[in-house]
C-alpha cells in the first residue's frame, strides 16, 4: 500500500493539524488532546513544515523543566529537522524510516514541498497489516485452487 492510499483511509476531522512556531506549548497540548493525536506539524504558512512537536518532545521537556514549559513557544521545543514522505512511497519504506529515525509521525508532501497530511506509525502498521492479510488470502486461494 502506498502513502496516498493510507491518507485516503484516514478518518477524522483533518489529516493535517498545524500550529505556528510562535504558538504556546499549552495551546499545542490542548490541540493534541482535543484531536487525540500524538504530534502537530509546526508551520509558519500552514503549507510547508518548519518543524514538528510531539507528545514525547513535551514530556521530555516537562521532565527537565516542569510545568513552566507550557508557557514557552513551540519554536523552543519543536524538532526542526523534519523527515517527510511522498504519496508514492510504500508503507514498508515509511515504517523503516520511522523505525530508523525513532519517530512516529511523518508529514506527507507533494513535489513542491507542500503538505498533504501526516502519516503516523499506527497508520503505516495498519496499512501493512491489511497488505499482509490480502497476500495471505491470495496465497490461500492459490493453494486451495480458488
Amino acid at each position: 500500500m502506498i502513502v496516498k492510499q493510507i491518507l485516503a483511509m484516514k478518518t477524522g476531522p483533518e489529516t493535517l493539524v498545524t500550529v505556528t512556531p510562535d504558538s504556546f506549548v499549552a495551546d499545542a497540548v490542548r490541540l493534541l488532546a482535543e484531536r487525540r493525536i500524538g504530534a502537530v506539524v509546526v508551520s509558519t504558512d500552514g503549507k510547508t513544515p518548519d518543524g514538528i512537536l510531539s507528545e514525547r518532545d513535551i514530556v521530555r521537556e516537562l521532565g527537565r523543566s516542569g510545568a513552566e514549559v507550557m508557557g514557552r513557544k513551540v519554536s523552543e521545543m519543536m524538532t526542526r529537522k523534519v523527515s517527510t514522505c511522498v504519496c508514492a512511497e510504500d508503507a514498508l519504506t515509511v515504517l523503516q524510516r520511522m523505525t530508523d529515525g525513532r519517530f512516529r509521525h511523518l508529514p506527507v508532501v507533494d513535489d513542491h514541498g507542500q503538505m498533504l497530511g501526516v502519516v503516523s506509525i499506527g497508520d503505516a502498521v495498519s496499512a501493512r497489516l491489511k497488505e499482509l492479510s490480502a497476500e495471505k488470502e491470495a496465497l490461500t486461494g492459490m493453494i486451495m485452487g480458488n
